[in-house]
């Protein structure tokens, strides 16, 4: 219910492509590599539980950790615009709600599987802390927040290291964070591991 000084403020844009370059997500294959974007933190999501942690965990609401958790939305527009003009990118998933236990999914077809090798970057320490407050599991933790990875892009192995060269050159934090295999035998389409191990729910 919105009281006399309370307002609401919403948008939304409206994009056009040539339907040659629709990036749908049918080219990926076998083999194709994924390269991960870090985030600026959680981004927009999973602040009702956040909201919950720093009040347990005794943290001020205008305190630096809060602060750090509330930064802005890193926007990856320029730099994925200039990948997609120079090298064939086959698919990307934006990591928001869902984290990448859902989004990444949404970006491989049937038959295939992306592996992610969580230990191929370093996840910013206030992802840690708000696990341990929470004692939240590796398994929740992945379906819950991005933990780290603002988004992911899946290019041909052969151009991904010309494809992390020109995302640092526009500013990204790009690293290569694991592969396309096929898919296992309950048709999972996403799997991450940390220590070689995967995460299981």
């Amino acid at each position: 219910m919105y009281q006399d000084d309370d307002y609401d403020l919403a948008g939304f844009c409206v994009g056009v492509v040539e339907k040659e370059r629709i990036i749908s997500g049918d080219r990926v294959a076998a083999g194709d590599a994924l390269i991960g974007l870090l985030s600026s933190g959680p981004h927009s999501n999973g602040y009702s539980l956040i909201r919950r942690l720093l009040e347990r965990g005794g943290e001020s609401f205008d305190g630096d950790l809060a602060r750090r958790l509330l930064a802005p939305t890193r926007i990856y527009v320029k730099a994925l615009l200039a990948l997609n003009e120079r090298l064939p990118v086959h698919a990307m998933a934006h990591i928001t709600g869902g984290g990448l236990l859902e989004n990444v999914p949404r970006s491989v077809p049937q038959g295939l599987c992306a592996h992610i090798d969580l230990d191929t970057f370093e996840r910013a320490p206030d992802f840690d802390w708000l696990q341990r407050t929470g004692a939240i599991s590796e398994f929740e933790m992945l379906r819950t927040f991005n933990c780290g990875l603002g988004m992911v892009v899946i290019v041909p192995q052969g151009d991904a290291n010309e494809a992390l060269d020109l995302l640092r050159a526009h500013g990204e934090q790009p690293h290569l964070i694991g592969e396309v295999r096929a898919a296992q035998p309950d048709g999972a389409r996403v799997r991450c591991e940390r220590g070689g191990k995967p995460v299981h729910a």
